[in-house]
């Protein structure tokens, strides 16, 4: 008789993963509100350029359809606030999300400030936003959104800025890894 393996489980596959952590941000309350200026891209970047023909960007990870890039300048801010990474992200040889992670509850307040003064104002009132867990505001426009997750208890956020034509591709490639 053999003997059983020592895990039950079956290994989770990284779109599962990605799904799995998609379904912990459906349960945090998200404040939204509608976009007062698109921006229609990020910084001199509009949505569905090919990154690939800037002498400002480095390439850091591609392959067949998805490319990553950093900024050449160090290390990287947003509105004036340092973070701790920031890359853009091509699908199809086409710009269509900047992925930005930061840590600080300091910084957290000055990137919400920075991105309220570009995209709109948030109702902040205190009863709004839960004291613990996640916090996540988004703003949508035309054709972009942008989506700010903060966890309170790490003080660790993650903002995505994204083309809301773009961003079903990556989508739908996740779901075929």
């Amino acid at each position: 008789m053999e003997a059983a393996p020592s895990s039950s489980l079956p290994p989770v596959a990284p779109a599962s993963l990605s799904v799995l952590c998609l379904g912990l941000f459906v349960a945090t309350p998200v404040l939204a509100v509608s976009m007062l200026n698109d921006p229609k891209g990020f910084r001199d970047f509009a949505w569905g350029a090919p990154l690939s023909e800037s002498s400002g960007l480095t390439l850091t990870f591609s392959d067949e359809r998805v490319k990553e890039f950093e900024l050449k300048q160090a290390p990287p801010t947003l509105g004036g606030t340092p973070v701790d990474s920031m890359k853009l992200f091509s699908i199809d040889n086409q710009f269509a999300r900047v992925s930005v992670r930061y840590r600080g509850k300091r910084a957290h307040e000055q990137l919400v400030a920075y991105l309220q003064a570009q995209y709109g104002p948030l109702d902040l009132t205190p009863g709004q936003i839960a004291a613990s867990g996640n916090h996540q505001f988004t703003w949508r426009g035309t054709e972009t959104e942008v989506n700010l997750t903060f966890d309170v208890r790490q003080e660790r956020g993650v903002l995505f800025i994204e083309s809301r034509t773009l961003a079903a591709k990556f989508l739908d490639y996740m779901g075929g890894m």
